[in-house]
């Protein structure tokens, strides 16, 4: 490894390692892994072109179906739904034992491009023809007849021993994919996904706490033509850089976005109590706005296994408290925690 990478290797890995030791203090992991997942899902998804808002995407969850035409915008909402999917479903089978294999990688695909628009183009199967990538083809990648060979070297990669650090292999086997393209479409989501899992894994995290998809969106034209460089010029060096500032700025934003997120908690938790007559109740469904910030009546009487009457106190409550809002012209009547979504979320929380 150039030396010069050192210094950038080492600031990666300070800050992905404070992140999964406050990950590990968490009261729940899911306070912050949900929404980490729900923002990779949605900034990797915009990437090739597929738009939907945090509020979309929840509603969308809540009351999941099927789009009614080409240009329904459920459509886009189920391809994002469908990211956050794969990323559980892959990281379900690493927990279990289940190897990083081309195996997996069919099966992200397959949960991936499930009842969307592209699903006709093979889910879960490597391409039997040709492709080409961006305008003009200017990427072509190796043709169908070579993939089984490309495909098991690949493989052989993703778990061989080498002396290479774990992170820095994870972007370079992270290239290797997007280079060989063995799906028809989806390939640069799937990527993406791979990326999240082999650095969840190979680095032994608690949790798959670190997601690069809002870096790599935020610098896209850069992240393509660093992808390109690679493949034209051998250039591992800015290719490899960009990837490990990346990692220390996404890393750091995620200890951000933890911190306030916990620190609102508590904030939430010292408003309930100064309710009247406060019930253990309502910080369990304070707890739960952090995993889902969108419920129902019915979905919190069901939760919490009350009458409807009882769920719907409880909403007031949590509404005069300023935790809840009705959101508008929504059937049934949905609320929103506003302040979770916009540290969860936002750009610049």
């Amino acid at each position: 490894m150039n030396d010069t990478l050192w210094p950038a290797l080492m600031a990666a890995r300070e800050a992905i390692a404070k992140l999964d030791g406050l990950g590990k203090l968490m009261p729940s992991y899911s306070l912050v892994l949900t929404p980490l997942q729900s923002r990779e899902a949605l900034r990797s998804s915009s990437m090739e072109g597929t738009y939907a808002t945090p509020e979309q995407l929840l509603l969308y969850q809540a009351e999941p179906r099927e789009p009614r035409s080409a240009t329904d915008p459920a459509n886009a909402w189920r391809e994002v739904h469908n990211y956050g999917m794969a990323l559980k479903t892959g990281q379900e089978l690493l927990d279990s034992g289940y190897p990083l294999s081309t195996h997996l990688i069919r099966t992200l695909h397959r949960v991936l491009m499930s009842g969307v628009r592209g699903a006709d183009k093979r889910p879960g199967e490597f391409r039997q023809s040709q492709v080409i990538v961006g305008s003009g083809g200017r990427y072509i990648p190796p043709p169908a007849h070579l993939l089984p060979d490309c495909l098991d070297a690949f493989e052989t990669s993703l778990d061989s021993p080498n002396d290479i650090d774990a992170l820095i292999w994870a972007f370079m086997v992270h290239y290797q994919f997007e280079a060989i393209h063995p799906f028809l479409d989806g390939n640069g989501r799937v990527g993406r996904l791979l990326l999240c899992l082999q650095i969840y894994k190979t680095l032994e995290l608690s949790k798959p706490w670190l997601y690069l998809s809002p870096y790599f969106e935020r610098h896209k034209d850069e992240y393509i033509d660093l992808l390109f460089r690679v493949s034209t010029h051998g250039d591992w060096y800015s290719w490899i850089a960009f990837c490990l500032e990346g990692a220390r700025a996404q890393a750091l934003d995620s200890i951000y976005r933890f911190e306030k997120l916990v620190a609102l908690r508590e904030e939430f938790f010292g408003s309930v109590q100064k309710l009247p007559n406060a019930s253990a109740r309502l910080y369990q469904i304070v707890d739960t706005l952090f995993e889902r910030p969108v419920i129902t009546v019915p979905s919190v009487a069901a939760q919490q296994n009350v009458t409807y009457p009882t769920a719907k106190s409880d909403i007031k409550k949590l509404i005069r408290c300023g935790i809840l809002q009705t959101a508008s012209n929504t059937r049934p009547h949905y609320f929103f925690a506003p302040r979770i979504l916009d540290i969860a979320y936002a750009d610049n929380p």
